[in-house]
């Protein structure tokens, strides 16, 4: 099921491995981690199951900033996510949200070049995570 302004792509590698590389490609091209969250591992916390499923909130302030300037509210779905999880057939999945379908969400004009540059790194981030 396709959902609006969210880009999956399946991952050659197991969830661990998947978001440990992405991780890794994000510190390498000089951006900032700045939490990973094991969704897995707070459900369980909970005593609840869940497949894995982790979260990275990652970005840099000369990416995001210009953004903010447009439109304060789209400081809400910044800094930049990435999402690795595991369907119920063991796939491993990667998802995130597209850069000009939040610069739409919030109506901020004028920054495709922004957007377009962030999608860009988005993807070769997720080539680096989920190639073979």
């Amino acid at each position: 099921m396709a959902v609006p302004g969210l880009t999956t792509i399946k991952s050659s590698h197991p969830p661990e491995a998947t978001m440990n590389r992405l991780e890794a490609a994000i510190k390498a091209k000089g951006l900032t981690v700045f939490a990973r969250i094991d969704h897995a591992d707070g459900a369980s916390a909970a005593g609840l199951s869940l497949r894995p499923t982790e979260l990275l909130i990652f970005g840099n302030a000369k990416g995001g900033t210009p953004l903010m300037q447009a439109v304060q509210t789209i400081g809400i779905d910044l800094p930049l996510k990435a999402l690795v999880w595991q369907d119920a057939s063991g796939e491993t999945w990667l998802s995130w949200n597209d850069p000009a379908w939040l610069a739409a969400r919030h109506r901020v004009n004028g920054v495709e070049a922004t957007t377009g540059k962030l999608a860009a790194l988005l993807q070769d981030l997720a080539k680096s995570a989920t190639a073979a």
